[in-house]
């Protein structure tokens, strides 16, 4: 068990049991005597962005057996899930059993070509990810200060440079010393984990599947006898190559693991996990502090300006008007470009909605990293069901702004946001086409996301909008003079643009951390599982998005500047302007990416990321500083 995680993961041991019959149709190796069957991955690198199907690298494949349903998460995620030549049976193990042999020709142009794609990925650590009832394989091995590190993913091979420097896996034996030459990995000790279920008829149950790639010459491919040295291919090879592939099996009984807590011994070595977890409580503490002291003063001092001018009024010989009260008759006065804030607002509700109830199944367990894919649907699905909400929210507030182009508002509620990122997307999918990435959608999942947005989502925006329309508009609690008061000279902060610079610091400070976990999920291939704490996070960057952005916006009334819709939504927004550079700090800083595909395809992800982030955190901020202004007009008696 993981000591420093004991509510996130003892909630995700718990439900983990449902997730045996998941969508892959993987059957459990629970029974005695029976086959086990092995699935292959897409195969990925933290060099570049680009993940390839299994057989793009030629490497030994089943094409008899009926690929595995992947669902809409993992063809997002470039999923590709296909059984595999490697089976055996239960309890029966197996020593340097062949698999198959390839065979290249240089001088053959396909086999050159093939050659050269296996050297590439051996050049850039391409991984392969085996999956064994539901369960990644693990090479497990030792690292710093004694502790041992298990990577959901082992190395097609390795490569040692001209000056003799061995790169990435060739560091691990001292006998891959080839200087310019790439060592191929084509045999594979695979070592079953399982224990013995007394009182059931189910016999035993699989709790770990480890595996430890090694690289051996087989001089006599027939009869292979795993011992010698290392199989290499220099850099500069001509003519015949032969690479025959491998395995041994082993099966050890483990009376220690539960099979539901079977995960552990992956999570726990995921790296930074222990190091960093100080650092996310400490910056919690320090948020909940700031946010309670943002509060503190602003209930102190509205409290003492709101009895000041409720006394003044009662007082014959009134004094003039001074302070956020002064401009009562134009606080509420439209603002320019309403038609656009509208629409960011409802697209933005959407996407509040979304992430809430992905983050809450989330931490129940429903989208556990065992649910492949799962995490992905979900937020789809939520999507395309939220557009009422969002064709609501824009037409409700528009009309309230006095617009009359309400047919304008509904079409760019459905299809300006949805419209950017799709584009966006669709950019980097021809990308991925034409480098041939597992992570290129096919055509047929393009034209069902289409029909998702447009017969689904579409239809769902125009119903909302229907009922906002129909509605009254929102009644505010003082009228609006016909003539707008004049904003008189500001200082420089209480001018717009710093304030909402300094807006966004505070909410991507509760944040930055998390996002380091995030981001690594996604560019460096590692698992996300602390769901809990996530959803941790989520409340409090709400609420210090709604406290930062009303801490301003009162500043900013008292200094009689009364345009505070499109500065509250971009206070709060400007966080994913924060998000943006720290996006580029950590491709240059953590990623080791190369190549202009890999670059373009990061940062136009990332765009949308940020863009997502952007109508976030601008609707969290405008809407917690409607209900300010709101809430302080409200309670002052205005002539």
């Amino acid at each position: 068990m993981i000591p420093h995680e004991a509510l996130p993961l003892e909630v995700f041991q718990a439900l983990l049991t449902e997730s045996v019959a998941n969508n892959m149709k993987m059957k459990a190796c629970c029974l005695a005597h029976s086959t086990i069957e092995l699935f292959v991955n897409r195969l990925d690198s933290v060099e570049s962005v680009l993940p390839y199907e299994y057989t793009a690298f030629d490497l030994c494949s089943e094409k008899t057996l009926k690929r595995p349903s992947e669902n809409l998460g993992q063809v997002l995620f470039g999923e590709r899930i296909e059984p595999s030549p490697y089976k055996f049976e239960f309890k029966k193990p197996a020593t340097c059993q062949k698999v198959c042999t390839r065979t290249y020709n240089t001088n053959d142009p396909s086999d050159k070509v093939k050659l050269d794609f296996l050297k590439k990925g051996m050049l850039l650590n391409y991984q392969h990810h085996w999956i064994v009832d539901n369960m990644p394989v693990t090479w497990c091995y030792d690292v710093e200060d004694g502790q041992k590190f298990c990577n959901p993913g082992f190395p097609i091979g390795c490569f040692v440079t001209e000056a003799g420097r061995p790169k990435d896996a060739c560091v691990v034996n001292s006998n891959f010393n080839e200087k310019d030459a790439f060592y191929i990995f084509n045999h594979v000790d695979i070592t079953i984990h399982y224990h013995i279920v007394e009182h059931e008829q189910l016999g035993a149950r699989l709790v770990a599947a480890k595996i430890e790639p090694k690289s051996y010459e087989h001089p006599n491919e027939d009869s292979p006898v795993c011992s010698g040295g290392p199989k290499f291919l220099k850099s500069k090879h001509t003519g015949v190559f032969e690479i025959p592939y491998t395995y041994s099996v082993n099966f050890v009984e483990d009376k220690n693991i539960r099979w539901a807590s079977r995960w552990d011994y992956i999570l726990e070595s995921m790296p930074h996990t222990n190091i960093q977890w100080f650092s996310i409580m400490n910056s919690l503490v320090i948020v909940l502090f700031l946010s309670g002291m943002v509060a503190m003063i602003m209930l102190r001092t509205l409290h003492k300006d709101i009895a000041r001018y409720n006394q003044m009024d009662s007082v014959e010989d009134a004094q003039e008007e001074f302070g956020w009260k002064l401009v009562h008759g134009d606080v509420f006065r439209p603002p320019r470009k309403g038609m656009l804030l509208s629409v960011f607002l409802g697209s933005g509700t959407q996407i509040f909605i979304m992430t809430f109830v992905t983050l809450f199944f989330a931490c129940l367990g429903f989208l556990s990293p065992a649910n492949r894919g799962a995490l992905m649907t979900c937020a789809v699905v939520l999507w395309v069901l939220l557009g009422t909400p969002a064709g609501y929210v824009a037409a409700r507030l528009y009309k309230s702004f006095g617009g009359e182009k309400w047919k304008t508002n509904v079409l760019l509620t459905a299809f300006l946001c949805p419209g950017v990122v799709f584009a966006d997307f669709f950019v980097m999918n021809l990308i991925l086409w034409g480098e041939g990435s597992s992570a290129a959608m096919p055509f047929g999942t393009l034209v069902a996301i289409l029909a998702l947005w447009f017969c689904i989502s579409v239809p769902l925006t125009f119903l909302g909008a229907y009922f906002g329309f129909k509605k009254t508009g929102i009644e505010h609690p003082v009228r609006t003079n016909q003539i707008p008061r004049q904003v008189p000279e500001q200082s420089f902060y209480t001018k717009p643009l710093p304030g909402i610079v300094m807006g966004g610091i505070l909410p991507f400070g509760c944040i930055f951390i998390q996002l380091f976990f995030i981001l690594n999920s996604i560019w460096s291939h590692q698992m996300y599982y602390m769901f809990g704490f996530l959803f941790l996070v989520f409340i409090i960057l709400v609420i210090t998005c709604s406290e930062a952005t009303i801490l301003l916006c009162y500043f900013h009334l008292c200094a009689e500047d009364y345009h505070w819709q499109w500065r509250s939504f971009l206070t709060s927004g400007f966080t994913a302007v924060y998000f943006l550079v720290y996006a580029i700090h950590y491709f240059f800083s953590k990623l080791q990416i190369t190549g202009l595909a890999s670059t373009i395809l990061y940062f136009g992800y990332t765009m949308i990321m940020a863009l997502i982030f952007f109508l976030f955190t601008g609707s969290i901020g405008f809407f917690s500083c409607f209900w300010f202004v709101t809430k302080i007009y409200s309670v002052v008696k205005v002539d």
